[in-house]
């Protein structure tokens, strides 16, 4: 009986040790969270490297200035619609209400034509960059869909989201916020 006993206590604590690891290996394999914390569409780790793009002075673009911060980034195929400047907009609003933070994000728009001078004013801060051809781009900015899009890049350079259109400001800020909080770069 105290062999018994032994052996019961034993199954015991190999099922306390033991029983986590096997639901732990059973939820990652066949469970799969309905919602993701994530506003934003998870882009693959693509650095973002333009070239050929020219300032609204005619300068060529340094990219490296803006390494080490956080990016909004536009693409802009023609004319800034009002879908453009509600992108804008988003992006200005979103970066100010990080507070404090708001230091370790910049925004740039991408476009094929110059900003009115009107929006460059009420967007204070926003640099802006022309290119010639979208294929210079690189991914994912030079695909048929991206116009449009704002794009966030991480200090490091890589593409981290894209938000849909039109994008949900909140739900964007929330995304930013998390990122930045648990970010131990930018």
């Amino acid at each position: 009986m105290a062999v018994n006993r032994a052996r019961l206590k034993l199954l015991l604590i190999l099922t306390i040790f033991v029983a986590p690891v096997v639901l732990a290996t059973l939820a990652y394999k066949y469970w799969r969270p309905q919602h993701l914390s994530n506003y934003g569409e998870l882009i693959e780790a693509v650095a973002f490297k333009p070239t050929a793009l020219v300032q609204a002075s005619g300068q060529a673009f340094d990219s490296a200035s803006l390494q080490g911060k956080w990016l909004f980034v536009l693409v802009q195929a023609g004319g800034c619609d009002r879908a453009c400047s509600e992108n804008l907009y988003l992006m200005r609003q979103v970066r100010l209400a990080t507070g404090r933070d708001q230091d370790r994000i910049e925004r740039l728009v991408i476009t094929a034509q110059p900003l009115p001078e009107s929006l460059l004013k009420a967007h204070a801060g926003l640099q802006q960059v022309r290119y010639t051809n979208v294929n210079t781009l690189g991914t994912p900015l030079a695909q048929p869909d991206a116009a449009g899009h704002i794009y966030l890049v991480d200090p490091l350079g890589r593409f981290v989201l894209r938000y849909p259109q039109p994008a949900d400001g909140s739900k964007m800020l929330k995304d930013v916020q998390r990122l930045l909080k648990y970010s131990q770069i930018g």
